[in-house]
């Protein structure tokens, strides 16, 4: 879809969500933590509030536009066992989506020269089934924080002030007595 009112991306939605949760397991009987709504609802809530819900079958990750948060794709989303996550509206950075949307732009679109907008859509399709095929799995503190901690271990400081060096400054050897105004200064 290159645009589509939520007239239009909501039963979309609702279709390839009923697809995914029929293409996946059932919901176990006693799921483990992490896999009940208690376990994702923020705390006040009124004791049962979940009762009258189907197990949790999925998480629903999106942002916070006005069209996300209508009433009734709360309802169905809530009544087919998902639970809508919306990101924060003030932190972008917080938001793990555009970082997986930023990396599959550059692998269907690396070293390409698209002549329409549908070819980058095929593209960028083709990408999302090959991910989802072999998902990349996402380490907070893996290979890229390791490769930053060593680099820093490299870096010399300088005087306290937050400056650095790579390579360490070397020190000046005094070869005669320092003196202060032509007098000899002892320590």
């Amino acid at each position: 879809m290159e645009r589509a009112p939520n007239a239009v991306l909501h039963p979309w939605l609702e279709r390839e969500l009923t697809a995914i949760l029929a293409a996946g397991p059932p919901a176990p009987a006693d799921p483990p933590v992490g896999r009940r709504w208690e376990d994702w609802l923020p705390a006040g809530l009124p004791p049962g509030w979940a009762d009258g819900l189907p197990p949790l079958r999925g998480l629903l990750v999106w942002d916070n536009l006005a069209g996300h948060c209508s009433w009734e794709m709360e309802q169905w989303l809530l009544n087919a066992g998902i639970l809508p996550l919306y990101t924060p509206r003030s932190g972008s950075w917080l938001n793990m989506a555009e970082s997986v949307q930023r990396i599959l732009v550059r692998r269907a679109l690396a070293g390409q020269h698209p002549e329409s907008g549908a070819q980058i859509q095929t593209w960028l399709a083709d990408t999302v089934c090959g991910w989802n095929a072999a998902p990349t799995p996402f380490e907070w503190g893996g290979k890229r924080a390791a490769r930053r901690a060593r680099a820093r271990a490299r870096r010399h400081a300088v005087g306290g002030s937050g400056a650095c060096t790579r390579r360490a400054l070397r020190r000046p050897r005094l070869t005669r007595p320092l003196t202060l105004n032509g007098l000899h200064h002892a320590k």
